[in-house]
């Protein structure tokens, strides 16, 4: 259910692969175990144009999406350990964070539910 998307400058991908950034940030949710096996789905989207403060400095940004449920302090776990994870991976990366959305139970709905 929970999905993270990473937005990153393309750059980066020089450093690591795309393939081990997700991993990485797939591993630091499932160490939460506040998700089932197998739930965590993780995408990436490379930019090659962008403008970060009226820079080109690289930058990594991940939009966590989850169930509605978990209370602040797992949420701020689950943030925490994702960054650790990252700023260890690009450490003069200077912009490098996350925001967690909550999805709302009545509200959601895939195609295993229609």
């Amino acid at each position: 259910m929970p999905h993270f998307v990473i937005d990153c400058s393309e750059t980066l991908l020089d450093v690591h692969s795309p393939e081990e950034i997700m991993q990485k940030v797939h591993d630091a949710a499932d160490s939460t175990q506040l998700f089932g096996k197998g739930d965590i789905k993780v995408r990436i989207n490379p930019y090659k144009y962008y403008n970060v403060g009226n820079s080109k400095s690289d930058f990594i940004h991940v939009f966590a999406n989850i169930m509605e449920g978990r209370n602040q302090t797992q949420k701020a776990d689950l943030s925490r350990k994702i960054i650790k994870v990252l700023k260890c991976m690009f450490p003069s990366t200077p912009i490098i964070s996350i925001n967690i959305r909550d999805f709302e139970k009545v509200t959601y709905c895939n195609k295993s539910m229609v």
